[in-house]
């Protein structure tokens, strides 16, 4: 038996909104990765694979919550049947390795022209944390990528793309990393993969080492043939950008296609900047003040997907915590007007309590999928997932606009 959520009637703006979807039916939730003794699970990332009806649900497997005690990426593939899902068991990716380092941030992404699953995810040095590579303004990740040509059964050895995808450029990074969650493959074909890196802008000098002058930039990887070659867009500039995800919004009449970015940012809210030409240069990022971060941000997840009423031929979807003094109270945020940062609606909280990283997938038949970090105590006691669908009643009006 499915639960649906409500939520009460909103205020809008000046006028009456159009009727839209207003709170998700949520199927059960199950959890499928749990902290145990010695293991955590983190940073989850989901994919829908079409023809199989098949998810795929990422994540790493750690030895604590810290980010330096990843091992490898582990696995769990379900079957969809309507509103449920068959889940398999877990599966430990850890062929998915370089010689001395963890494997970490999986970020997959689906072409469909061959039916081949793309999973990225970077290689990091082992003891090497992410702030050491910023405080020394020296990377120690390598950028890595399998494929699956039978939806997630088997999978390639891991290639190595840095030097083909970052190239000279690397030597200014003092680290980067992918997603992390899902990639996209726009109607072009073409294959865009979100990532952030750390770009060095300067660095003091002296008898007592400082650190280098790094801010974060978001970004994309892609490619045009298939994935068997990858390059790198430019920078986002404008504030600080880190952990992203990427959207195509369609056009109309009007307006051509925008690849939407939204980033994690360090100012209270998200950053999300639009580029024109799919990736290789982004607009300067703007501050959304109606997407709200808690102390030091964190990873949100974007899908976009057809809209079945409204002007805009694609609507947004996003998932982060809703609270804004700390990490819990996930939400899931509906925007109709894509292009408007005032256009998103108050979240609905999928799971009230502590809650992290998440990532969201989008169904046939107006069926959506999210893979979130929650707990009782802690957002890393567990990984679980849930199915829902929009409700087609009328309890949320638009977020007024700002004058």
């Amino acid at each position: 038996m499915s639960q649906a959520t409500t939520c009460p009637k909103q205020q809008g703006g000046d006028g009456e909104s159009p009727p839209l979807p207003a709170s998700p039916l949520v199927f059960p939730r199950e959890t499928l990765f749990r902290q145990a003794s010695g293991v955590t699970y983190r940073i989850p990332a989901l994919l829908y694979v079409p023809p199989a009806a098949t998810f795929l649900a990422f994540a790493e497997k750690r030895s604590s919550p810290r980010d330096e005690d990843a091992k490898y990426l582990v696995l769990r593939r379900g079957r969809r049947h309507g509103t449920s899902v068959e889940w398999g068991p877990v599966e430990e990716l850890s062929a998915l390795v370089l010689p001395g380092r963890r494997t970490m941030n999986p970020c997959p992404l689906y072409e469909a022209r061959s039916g081949t699953v793309f999973l990225f995810c970077i290689c990091v040095e082992r003891g090497k944390t992410e702030r050491r590579q910023i405080w020394r303004g020296c990377s120690a990740v390598r950028l890595c990528c399998a494929t699956s040509p039978d939806g997630g059964r088997s999978w390639s050895p891991l290639r190595d793309v840095t030097d083909e995808a970052v190239g000279a450029d690397l030597s200014r990074w003092a680290t980067f990393a992918v997603g992390p969650g899902h990639g996209v493959q726009l109607d072009s074909g073409r294959l865009v993969v979100p990532a952030y890196a750390y770009y060095v802008h300067g660095c003091l000098c002296g008898v007592v080492p400082l650190p280098c002058n790094t801010r974060q930039h978001a970004l994309v990887f892609y490619s045009d043939d298939g994935g068997r070659s990858w390059h790198k867009g430019a920078l986002v500039t404008g504030g600080q950008t880190g952990e992203c995800q990427v959207a195509e919004i369609g056009g109309s009449d009007a307006h051509r296609p925008l690849l939407y970015c939204n980033a994690r940012a360090p100012r209270g809210c998200r950053a999300v900047a639009f580029s024109a030409d799919r990736g290789l240069r982004f607009e300067r990022s703007a501050p959304c003040e109606a997407l709200g971060e808690p102390p030091r941000g964190c990873q949100g997840s974007v899908v976009s997907f057809a809209a079945a009423t409204g002007d805009a031929p694609t609507w947004l979807l996003y998932s982060h915590p809703t609270n804004r003094h700390r990490r819990r109270d996930l939400g899931i945020y509906l925007n109709p007007s894509p292009r408007d940062g005032a256009g998103w609606r108050r979240p609905w909280v999928l799971h009230p309590g502590p809650a992290g990283y998440s990532d969201l997938a989008v169904c046939p038949g107006g069926v959506f999928g999210c893979l979130f970090e929650c707990g009782v105590t802690s957002a890393c006691e567990e990984i679980a997932f849930c199915l829902f669908t929009l409700d087609t009643s009328t309890c949320g009006e638009q977020n007024p606009k700002s004058s």
